[in-house]
């Protein structure tokens, strides 16, 4: 903007020029705002000449914009939006009466540990407020937490260290298979290992490292995007998988399968949900928060383990260097 900032500018002429560019005519956008035409031509005149550009010409009808108004239009409508929603937001929350979608990242398995949970207290407590769960790939996480269009992300996530995170839950590493498999015994020798064939999902990436450490790469047999579709496959053959203890135990629960705690080598991790610090002081994103905190998480045991219990609730908070170091750590051993 030829060396100007935000402070040169009179807030007033970016709500002008958001709604001409919404209406496509200065007197649509002057009736819409409640101003007289000659006060909407004479702002969006004072912003053409803070830009050096014309902005809108002329066309059938009304105006259309310029490249650079196209190019200026969609940042100024969300910096408005953003402006007007800080404006109008209380210190508090009514969950009751509150219409609010918000959008988190987790696996699917994530997404069947935690959103019974999640639904089953705001169908009872926020009737209004809709969730949207989608899952990123790894390196798309961080920009769409800083970006605004992701407000929670779930799972064992150790690449947004130095975030505002808050720890649900410690989870390890298990060996699911058929209930009957021949090899179930002998899993407990690393070695018996190397007899299985496996299945690896790619979305979770810490036990494709594993296998390839253990020099088992040669023994998968199958690649998927997601683990829902693992269980039947599991029944039906001889294949094995390397998956968190908790979905391994709703699985076996659920199918003829059963959990293994083999020696994999690989260290318990903590399961975390992250967030963007912009949002920490949200009413309506911490109120989320101490539900996510709050849920009452079953505990989950595997053969020759301890239960696996929920981390107790506390306070999110950031994490600090010393944790950062010690969340990226599972994440070098698993390689």
């Amino acid at each position: 903007m030829h060396g100007m900032n935000v402070g040169d500018i009179d807030l007033n002429l970016l709500h002008v020029f958001a709604a001409v560019h919404q209406s496509g005519s200065v007197s649509r956008a002057a009736e819409r705002l409640g101003l007289s035409q000659p006060a909407a031509s004479h702002a969006l005149t004072r912003l053409r000449l803070l830009l050096h550009d014309p902005l809108f010409v002329r066309a059938p009808g009304g105006v259309r914009p310029t490249p650079r108004a196209e190019r200026l239009a969609p940042q100024v409508t969300a910096a408005l939006q953003l402006l007007d929603a800080a404006l109008q937001e209380s210190d508090r929350f009514d969950a009751a009466r509150a219409r609010r979608r918000f959008v988190l990242h987790m696996s699917d398995i994530g997404a069947d540990e935690f959103l019974p949970l999640l639904l089953r207290d705001l169908a009872r407590d926020a009737p209004g407020v809709t969730l949207e769960a989608v899952q990123l790939p790894a390196d798309a996480i961080a920009p769409a937490l800083e970006q605004g269009r992701l407000d929670l992300a779930f799972g064992y996530l150790p690449e947004l260290g130095g975030r505002e995170q808050a720890t649900l839950l410690t989870e390890r590493y298990v060996v699911l298979l058929r209930r009957g498999h021949p090899l179930a015994g002998a899993l407990r020798d690393r070695g018996a290992l190397q007899r299985l064939e496996y299945i690896v999902v790619r979305s979770h990436t810490v036990p494709a490292r594993a296998l390839q450490q253990l020099g088992l790469e040669a023994r998968i047999r199958l690649a998927l995007p997601h683990f829902m579709v693992v269980p039947p496959i599991l029944e039906a053959t001889d294949l094995a998988v390397v998956l968190p203890a908790r979905p391994a135990a709703r699985f076996a629960a659920r199918h003829a399968l059963q959990v293994v705690d083999a020696d994999l080598g690989l260290p318990p991790f903590p399961v975390a949900m992250h967030w963007h610090w912009r949002h920490t002081a949200d009413p309506g994103h911490r109120w989320l928060r101490e539900r996510a905190l709050a849920m009452r998480l079953p505990e989950a045991a595997a053969p020759g383990g301890p239960p696996l219990r929920a981390a107790p609730a506390r306070p999110p908070r950031a994490a600090s260097g010393s944790a950062r170091s010690a969340s990226r750590t599972p994440a070098r051993s698993g390689r």
